[in-house]
């Protein structure tokens, strides 16, 4: 759905278009997944855990896996954040291919089976009003980690919210703090 151009540009302005670009700072590449098709939201039903979806991912994880030989992370945003966990939860071959998982404004339909072992960090607009992502989906996922297992919840304030609570504008797309969710982010990757 980000109606890629052949150069690889694209008109959307999702978070993580927006902020592609400062992941280099910290020697970090950003990949995003893309789709051919809407995979829903919360009050028209969830697709992201279709499995040609699914198989999309497992295609991009496992190229670059298999091309730079380095820990590759799964990072989701709202509804992104059901693409992540559906992907983790298969506890397959496929999804032990990544090193770890970052959620950022946790859909509150997101689960995590107690059989997952990544390390998990989950990142929350403490501003977000947007009802489909409660603080309480991401501390539940959080506080759902054994006691073995590196997790942990960051709260970041600030910012511009304009628009719809729910888009990307808003508190919820972390607009204008998209430096600190990236600093935040690999931050965690790093250190693990």
């Amino acid at each position: 759905m980000l109606r890629l151009k052949e150069d690889g540009s694209t008109q959307n302005r999702h978070t993580f278009v927006r902020s592609a670009n400062l992941w280099s700072q910290y020697q970090i590449d950003a990949v995003l997944v893309d789709t051919p098709y809407d995979l829903g939201e919360l009050k028209r039903g969830d697709l992201h855990g279709r499995s040609d979806h699914l198989e999309r991912v497992v295609e991009v994880v496992r190229y670059y896996k298999n091309n730079t030989k380095l820990p590759i992370w799964i990072f989701g945003r709202s509804m992104g954040t059901s693409t992540a966990t559906y992907f983790a939860n298969q506890l397959n071959e496929q999804s032990r291919l990544v090193a770890g998982m970052i959620i950022a404004r946790t859909v509150k339909t997101a689960t995590l089976s107690d059989d997952v072992d990544l390390p998990i960090e989950a990142i929350y607009h403490a501003q977000d009003a947007c009802l489909g992502t409660p603080v309480s989906a991401s501390q539940r996922i959080i506080s759902g980690m054994s006691k073995n297992q590196v997790s942990q919840l960051e709260l970041i304030e600030g910012g511009v919210s304009e628009g719809n609570v729910c888009d990307s504008f808003a508190d919820h797309g972390f607009n204008q703090t998209e430096s600190e969710l990236v600093k935040r982010a690999a931050q965690f990757i790093l250190s693990h």
